[in-house]
């Protein structure tokens, strides 16, 4: 898995930013959904400026490890990409993507 992302804790989600070969988003935000709590809907939206350009669903692995399952989409892209949070134990959070 490469690595594509790091993030921190905020009050209602987690700030940080997206880097590759051709996305440079220094200001990603995911931000609590708290308005749509139906079962299908994300636990974040997350948000590069004010453009929403995805959303994140909190699960948990086989090794009883939480983490963000998210969905990235920008007209730029092929096609969605479907990268991970993982939180590194230290206050920090990466997010990475294999194809």
């Amino acid at each position: 898995m490469a690595t594509i992302g790091s993030f921190k804790r905020v009050n209602n989600g987690y700030e940080g930013s997206i880097t590759t070969l051709s996305v440079q988003c220094p200001e990603v935000r995911f931000v609590a959904n708290e308005e749509d709590r139906s079962d299908k809907a994300p636990d974040y939206r997350i948000y590069a400026g004010n453009a929403e350009i995805g959303a994140a669903w909190q699960k948990v692995a086989q090794n009883e490890r939480p983490y963000l399952s998210c969905k990235l989409d920008d007209p730029s892209f092929t096609a969605p990409i479907y990268p991970t949070l993982f939180d590194e134990g230290d206050g920090s959070f990466t997010m990475r993507w294999s194809r």
